[in-house]
């Protein structure tokens, strides 16, 4: 079971800045603690023409795949599950997903941007984030915010895991949540 405070979870609305901090957390830690091992990943909108037409999935290394689209015409794409207007491209997902969250000794962080509707679609993603959960290896990860006060099962599973502190972000407290997160982060490194 994850240690109390060592799990951070960022939720908040669509748009809010969820990634955007997690990264500039992220981008803080290398330049601070430039010897940690961070895995993980994150998910980046692709827009056309100032459309967004779906997100592709980028390891912390800067390798990049699809995660989901609404402008896929590949023939196996008709198998593709959907969220919305999106279909979901798990195998490109899992290819580059899945890799990032083997719990090996020598990582100190994963970072799982986002634990989401679209990544609850492979069936291999929520037991490798439960891994991680239960490693006790410090993890920095967003979450959607219940719908309609209704929770995806598997977020509900990760937002109420002991050890979880969730955060919830909106425009006028995102700072003052960046430093926090960081300085909790800095802290956990810290005690190790």
């Amino acid at each position: 079971m994850a240690a109390p405070g060592k799990c951070f979870l960022i939720t908040g609305p669509p748009g809010v800045g969820k990634t955007t901090l997690v990264m500039k957390v992220f981008e803080r830690l290398r330049l601070s603690h430039p010897n940690l091992n961070i895995r993980g990943f994150y998910t980046r909108e692709v827009r056309q023409g100032g459309e967004r037409v779906g997100f592709e999935v980028v390891t912390l290394d800067g390798r990049r795949g699809s995660l989901a689209s609404t402008t896929t015409s590949s023939p196996e794409s008709i198998r593709w599950p959907a969220v919305g207007k999106y279909k979901v491209d798990l195998a490109s997902f899992e290819s580059l997903a899945l890799p990032e969250l083997e719990v090996k000794n020598h990582t100190d962080l994963f970072i799982i941007d986002e634990v989401g509707k679209m990544e609850l679609y492979s069936s291999s993603f929520f037991p490798s984030v439960l891994r991680v959960l239960e490693s006790n290896i410090p993890i920095l990860a967003t979450i959607p915010i219940p719908k309609f006060g209704r929770d995806i099962p598997g977020v509900a599973r990760v937002r109420n895991h002991p050890g979880a502190v969730v955060y919830t972000l909106n425009k006028g407290n995102r700072d003052q949540i960046n430093e926090e997160v960081y300085s909790q982060l800095v802290n956990v490194f810290q005690k190790q």
